[in-house]
């Protein structure tokens, strides 16, 4: 069973994100009051949370929201998704549009691991039905 381990927004583009349990997900917009909101197809970016836990094993120390991402995931591998995969939540339908993305300005964990997985890993998606999702919610997808 995958889950929603952690819910992450930041008010400016740039900085890593704050952890908060719960968040409004705004259909064809994004996460109230986050920074990378809008009416673009990288509304919302996700990382498994296996992925974190791994990169982390290599001695990596990020938290939660380090990498610029809304949501972690636990027990689904994302980056193996299609795009067009749809990911429901209890009431939200998220929809991937985009498997990685080009960093344009390397990160601190970059510089400092040598390496980022976030170019690599990252997966976008818009929001297709809005509401709220929390932390520990369940995550069912279909592609």
């Amino acid at each position: 069973m995958a889950v929603v381990k952690a819910i992450c927004i930041s008010e400016k583009k740039g900085t890593p994100k704050m952890l908060v349990d719960e968040c409004e997900f705004i259909e064809n917009f994004g996460l109230a009051g986050d920074a990378h909101a809008g009416n673009w197809h990288r509304q919302v970016s996700l990382l498994a949370y296996e992925t974190i836990r791994d990169f982390n094993h290599k001695g990596a120390d990020v938290v939660d929201g380090s990498f610029g991402e809304n949501l972690i995931i636990e027990g689904i591998d994302l980056v193996n998704l299609p795009v067009g995969t749809r990911l429901k939540f209890d009431v939200v339908e998220l929809e991937i549009t985009q498997i990685g993305k080009e960093c344009h300005v390397r990160c601190g964990i970059y510089y400092r691991m040598g390496n980022c997985i976030m170019p690599t890993n990252g997966v976008f998606a818009k929001v297709v039905t809005g509401g709220k999702i929390r932390i520990d919610e369940v995550v069912k997808y279909e592609d």
